[in-house]
């Protein structure tokens, strides 16, 4: 079953690849979706695929990009949109 969430980082989440990495990570996960970095310098993702792939997408965002630091997230379910890829926004 396909499931949406809308992500926001805080924290060093721009200017050291966060969004690539975020792209790269959903890509090989099979899940679609967007990623963008918003003016308060926080990134804002919608991601869609099964609630298990998110999950580890989330895990990984929050623990293991490089040069990254999240310093805190927020999680909302939100509706499912019609997407076949994951792409940077910008």
């Amino acid at each position: 079953m396909k499931v949406a969430r809308k992500y926001r980082f805080y924290g060093r989440v721009q200017g050291v690849f966060f969004r690539a990495q975020t792209r790269a990570v959903a890509r090989a996960l099979g899940l679609t979706g967007w990623v963008r970095n918003l003016p308060d310098r926080s990134v804002e993702a919608h991601v869609q695929g099964s609630a298990g792939k998110l999950d580890e997408l989330e895990r990984r965002a929050v623990s293991s990009f490089d040069n990254a630091v999240v310093s805190r997230h927020e999680v909302e379910d939100t509706a499912v949109e019609e997407l076949d890829s994951f792409e940077i926004r910008y």
